[in-house]
């Protein structure tokens, strides 16, 4: 244990946004292994992990897409979400303690 006495509420938020920074990141590298043609989308498996992947961060990342100017085919919302979901965990600390 750390100084302060553990929250279980922040524990739980805490615990769900960096979950939710992992599936980002690893639904980022995955979409990069499928267009560098490392891995194939036919595959049952990561079909299957690819569309769990997308329908779990798209509602996240479609409104920061919308509101992005066009970049020329560079997609940012995933580093904006990621920034998103960090001030979001330090916010919540702060305002625990």
């Amino acid at each position: 244990m750390g100084i302060f006495p553990v929250n279980p509420i922040h524990y739980l938020l805490d615990t769900l946004l960096w979950l939710f920074l992992i599936a980002v990141i690893i639904s980022v590298i995955l979409s990069w292994l499928v267009q560098f043609g490392v891995i194939n989308r036919s595959n049952p498996f990561v079909g299957q992990v690819g569309e769990s992947l997308y329908k779990l961060t798209e509602p996240a990342l479609r409104p920061i897409r919308n509101a992005l100017p066009d970049l020329g085919g560079i997609d940012i919302s995933p580093i904006i979400l990621i920034v998103g979901i960090e001030f979001a965990r330090h916010v919540l600390s702060a305002w625990i303690f």
